[in-house]
């Protein structure tokens, strides 16, 4: 597993991280948030061993980060923010260099080496040099230097950071089939990501961790879980479904949108609206577009916790 416990650094008077305590067992994949600048990235250079921490402890699959770092280290695999590479390497030049690095040898290299290009789609560019790439494969190969050695446990940091959105895609979906027998963190502040690929999160701000839980759970602190969305295939009647709604004993709160003839209808603690809403919808004759029960906004939940 990874566990951290009172994990802390500080920079003179600045304090990056403080306190940090937390554990990942294998097959988890936990998100580690924040806003920029709330220590995310601290966190992760300490537990890959390349910051030292002021105060604190924390292992790697048993290895101490500090008194064992080679045998932390190498039952890792890293990805850093936005994965530094030898521009002037080809790429294949750079996984061979890594495969050196890690001790591969033989049939495991041979085989290991076979497996990163083929899952991270590089043979088409195994010649070009790395200045030469685009963001996005540049992200692949970083991905790819990070799992050759097969490693137990794997640190990424903003793994989809720049990239569009087919290629996000390809990269969360490589990470969903990593999972099964992993150990994998992501720090990130796309929360999307979040729904993606994380059955875990931890909300950091300023240095601290101020929330622990599963995107559900984080998404059922929202005021709109179990929100009604409603719009209106014809906005001349949204006056009257506003009127209507807002009537209903069990709302507790209505949002509209005349932009797009919406409206989001909050309900009160412990209720569930979205029946009177759609029984509401067919008496009153409206046409609707869609009528959706949400599970709880995270963007929402994110700003509250870490404002």
């Amino acid at each position: 597993m990874i566990k951290t416990e009172h994990l802390t650094k500080r920079y003179g008077a600045l304090t990056a991280a403080e306190d940090v305590t937390f554990q990942v067992e294998p097959g988890e994949v936990l998100g580690f948030l924040g806003p920029n600048g709330a220590g995310k990235t601290t966190t992760m250079r300490m537990l890959a061993g390349f910051v030292t921490p002021t105060a604190g402890t924390g292992s790697i699959c048993g290895h101490d980060i500090g008194s064992d770092t080679l045998a932390a280290k190498s039952a890792l695999g890293y990805l850093p923010e936005g994965a530094p590479l030898y521009g002037e390497m080809t790429v294949r030049g750079f996984l061979a260099f890594i495969a050196d690095l890690r001790a591969l040898e033989g049939e495991r290299r041979r085989l290991r080496l076979a497996h990163v290009i083929e899952h991270l789609q590089l043979g088409s560019v195994l010649d070009q040099t790395i200045e030469t790439l685009s963001k996005g494969f540049r992200r692949r190969v970083g991905l790819a230097q990070a799992i050759v050695h097969d490693p137990p446990v794997l640190i990424l940091d903003e793994p989809t950071d720049g990239l569009d959105p087919n290629q996000k895609h390809e990269v969360r979906a490589l990470i969903n089939d990593m999972a099964r027998d992993k150990i994998i963190v992501i720090s990130t502040h796309i929360l999307e990501e979040v729904d993606a690929v994380c059955t875990r999160a931890i909300i950091i701000a300023r240095g601290r961790i101020v929330a622990d839980d599963t995107p559900a759970g984080l998404a059922a602190r929202s005021r709109y879980h179990n929100a009604v969305s409603m719009q209106l295939a014809d906005p001349a009647q949204l006056g009257a479904a506003r009127a209507a709604v807002a009537a209903l004993p069990a709302v507790a709160d209505l949002e509209v949108s005349e932009r797009d003839a919406r409206l989001t209808a909050l309900p009160k603690a412990g209720a569930t609206i979205l029946p009177a809403l759609s029984e509401l919808a067919a008496r009153q004759g409206l046409k609707l577009k869609e009528l959706h029960l949400e599970s709880g906004r995270l963007d929402e939940v994110f700003r509250t916790i870490t404002a």
